[in-house]
């Protein structure tokens, strides 16, 4: 169990010096291409794409994991001390997701609304061609507010969760593998048969480290003297959003800081007491600091079961 503490520390001391290279080698990247390959509807017959979905989706989780698997359990501990903290990085983001959301402000600041709508293209599925500065901002911050969860809280939940049975790379990787199967099939439109495991799997795996995000964000609030208003925003608009979980750390995170995230004709979830111009500092302040003390928390409760 201290092996796995000081593999949470240092996996996060890396990824605030380095952030995620940008590299088509990267563990993610690879399998992102492995799954887009195999992930076309019109490959398979209508009739047979949620089968053959469950169990590409089967293959592919476990054939991601297995690498991780193997140094968990095959390498010499010296080696395993030296590799686990970067094995770890690779299946979470932090500071990347800042990263973006600056692209964005960059982008709005450098080239008007027609950059801004470029770069916020880039991080969310929506369409953003028409979309106002306020609405820019809000694709931005609203996909660091929900991906505390999906990128930060549930991949190092699960990697705490199955450390103590020796499994715990194993397990953050294939929570990666799963939550990056559901951002490429998990939609409506002509994926929704071949993509039902995917986005039933990420609802599954994400629906405790959802809720432990808002907690740990209330508790976050509660130091800022801001509780009230993120405990009435979680529980007023926490389902606002589509899906089981993503409005969590959302309404937390907008009613702690007093802003609003909007999706035109879909949700408004937060008071908007601030614009997004205003309050996108305070919102990426909240990430970092919610991370800190799970994290924190983690590392604890992992040394104490040393």
């Amino acid at each position: 169990m201290v092996l796995a503490a000081l593999t949470l520390a240092l996996a996060l001391v890396i990824d605030r010096l380095w952030g995620d290279p940008h590299t088509p080698f990267h563990p993610v990247s690879l399998f992102g291409r492995f799954v887009g390959w195999w992930g076309r509807p019109e490959r398979y017959p209508a009739a047979l794409q949620k089968p053959i979905g469950a169990l590409l989706w089967a293959i592919s989780a476990c054939l991601f994991a297995a690498p991780f698997s193997v140094v968990e359990h095959d390498a010499p501990p010296l080696l395993l001390v030296v590799l686990a903290p970067f094995l770890l990085k690779a299946v979470f983001a932090w500071r990347s997701l800042e990263e973006h959301a600056a692209s964005v402000e960059t982008a709005l600041a450098g080239g008007g609304l027609e950059e801004g709508r470029r770069a916020a293209g880039m991080l969310v599925s929506r369409d953003t061609s028409d979309l106002s500065a306020e609405e820019i901002r809000s694709a931005a911050y609203e996909s660091v507010a929900e991906n505390l969860s999906d990128s930060i809280v549930a991949p190092l939940f699960w990697f705490s969760v199955f450390a103590p049975f020796g499994l715990g790379l194993t397990a953050a990787a294939f929570y990666r593998a799963i939550n990056c199967m559901d951002a490429m099939l998990g939609y409506t439109d002509d994926r929704i048969r071949l993509g039902w495991c995917a986005a039933r799997a990420d609802d599954l795996a994400n629906l405790v480290p959802a809720r432990l995000a808002a907690l740990f964000g209330l508790i976050y609030f509660s130091l800022k003297g801001r509780f009230a208003p993120a405990w009435q925003a979680l529980l007023s608009d926490r389902k606002k959003r589509p899906g089981y979980n993503g409005g969590w750390p959302m309404a937390v995170i907008a009613g702690g800081v007093g802003v609003r995230f909007c999706k035109r004709g879909v949700y408004a979830i937060g008071p908007g007491d601030r614009s997004l111009e205003d309050g996108g500092n305070d919102i990426i302040a909240s990430v970092r600091g919610i991370t800190l003390i799970f994290s924190a928390s983690a590392i604890i409760a992992l040394f104490l079961l040393a």
